[in-house]
């Protein structure tokens, strides 16, 4: 079995930063990618980046520019770390780590709020 522990989520200003961390821990045979989702109150779970093969990396068009993913493999960790918050970034974020057998874990979740 595979756990995924999110940290780094909070309330932050607009225009503030933010990095959230995620750890893989148990069993892990094989990761083909980790990414990092986001779900606003209301609105479906959206992917907001991806790194593929810990190199390859992929981002939602509303944040390209703005965030980060990168990923320790030694550590199974994956990191977000998010520039210019706005507030439209507000949601729970959540963590996911899918095997070469297509298997997907998820996070617990870490809410980050972008107010004034």
């Amino acid at each position: 079995q595979v756990q995924l522990v999110e940290s780094g989520g909070g309330l932050v200003q607009p225009g503030g930063s933010l990095r959230l961390s995620c750890a893989a821990s148990g069993t892990i045979y094989s990761i083909s990618a980790m990414g990092w989702h986001r779900q606003a109150p209301g609105k479906q779970r959206e992917l907001v980046a991806t790194i593929i093969d810990g190199t390859n990396t992929a981002y939602a068009d509303s944040v390209k520019g703005r965030f980060t993913i990168s990923r320790d493999n030694a550590k199974n960790t994956v990191y977000l770390q998010m520039n210019s918050l706005k507030p439209e970034d507000t949601a729970v974020y959540y963590c996911s780590l899918t095997t070469r057998g297509s298997n997907r874990y998820w996070g617990q979740g870490t809410q980050v709020t972008v107010t004034s």
